[in-house]
């Protein structure tokens, strides 16, 4: 299926998509992260990226400041492993949103909103 996985590369590729899933970014006046998970703010997408479930302030801000840092990340992977952003992305949707606890957010591919 997708070669560069099976490479010994593949397991650090998977380490780092893990790392950039799970960063924490700290931002001086609006919630982080956690926080918009936990209430429910924010949620993993199909699409490798968090989307906004509720509008709070603040939280337009962390999405765009966490996706943006995931994009880069995602394009930085995509180039070390000779292949796409569109399958980097796809992997790291999977993986956030199977890593996500109950009772948080992630929106199906249908782009219905629903709490694991």
């Amino acid at each position: 299926m997708i070669n560069f996985l099976t490479r010994k590369s593949g397991i650090g590729f998977l380490f780092i998509i893990f790392s950039v899933l799970w960063m924490v970014p700290v931002m001086a006046e609006a919630i982080s992260l956690q926080e918009a998970k936990s209430s429910g703010l924010v949620g993993e997408q199909a699409n490798g990226y968090l989307g906004i479930v509720k509008s709070s302030p603040g939280v337009q801000q962390l999405i765009e400041s966490v996706n943006n840092a995931r994009k880069h990340h995602y394009a930085n992977i995509a180039a070390n492993n000779n292949t796409s952003i569109a399958i980097v992305e796809k992997l790291a949707a999977k993986k956030a949103i199977e890593m996500t606890p109950a009772g948080q957010y992630v929106r199906l591919p249908s782009g219905d909103w629903v709490k694991k």
